[in-house]
């Protein structure tokens, strides 16, 4: 039975619900949650967090885990939080591992609400164009891994950036989802481990430094690594070159 151009019009719609939704719950959580994710409110309630990770820890790692999808999901203030909150509660082993795995589904769930809707309009008007459009679509599916992977490791890109960028313009939802749980696994590291520290500098009256991960010999590894993602790209480029 064919389709009416009325249901058409409506399926085509719904498609977009996903994102919109996504982007009004991230405009009322940038409002109404600033405040409350934050490292004073996890130093007023440190007691609590510990003693309830002590009784119920499979719990407490199944709703922190939840938690954070819900945050990288829905780009909600406190996800450099829920990062060092992670070390906090579980150390530097399991709670990368649990910060890896949040913010990877985290990041897909975004992703596919992006790529279902207004990124399978535009993949489809980019495939179907001609001229620069088509060759930089070209371009970026001949290096998609590597530009993955660089969207990951360089820390001056935000990560809700380097979730919708890709679902626009059609990357495979295989590469994003393990190059994403790739790349981000050495900030997840440095995160994690100011968190393990986190009751000492509470009980010294402090706050966490994210600074840290600016510093030269925290940043020069991470920089390796772009510089390793970066270089098959340069090399591609510069056979084009040599084609052409």
């Amino acid at each position: 039975m064919d389709e009416t151009p009325s249901n058409l019009s409506r399926k085509s719609w719904l498609r977009h619900v996903p994102l919109a939704l996504v982007g009004l719950v991230a405009i009322v959580g940038a409002v109404t949650l600033g405040d409350v994710l934050s490292f004073d409110t996890l130093r007023d309630n440190r007691e609590a967090l510990l003693a309830f990770r002590d009784q119920n820890y499979a719990v407490m790692a199944l709703t922190f885990l939840a938690a954070y999808i819900v945050i990288v999901a829905f780009s909600l203030p406190g996800a450099a939080v829920a990062s060092v909150t992670g070390g906090f509660l579980f150390g530097l082993v399991a709670g990368t591992g649990i910060n890896v795995l949040a913010a990877t589904v985290g990041a897909m769930a975004i992703f596919l609400a992006a790529r279902w809707g207004l990124g399978a309009t535009l993949s489809a008007k980019m495939e179907a164009s001609e001229g620069r459009i088509h060759k930089l679509k070209t371009a970026l599916h001949d290096a998609e891994v590597e530009v993955l992977l660089l969207l990951r490791l360089v820390p001056a890109v935000p990560f809700f950036v380097a979730n919708l960028l890709p679902a626009l313009v059609g990357v495979k939802i295989w590469n994003f989802f393990w190059t994403t749980a790739l790349g981000i696994i050495p900030g997840a590291i440095v995160f994690t481990w100011i968190g393990v520290g986190l009751g000492e500098v509470f009980d010294l009256g402090g706050s966490p430094d994210l600074s840290l991960l600016w510093e030269p010999h925290v940043m020069g590894p991470i920089l390796g690594l772009c510089a390793l993602a970066a270089l098959p790209i340069l090399v591609k480029m510069l056979r084009g070159k040599k084609e052409l």
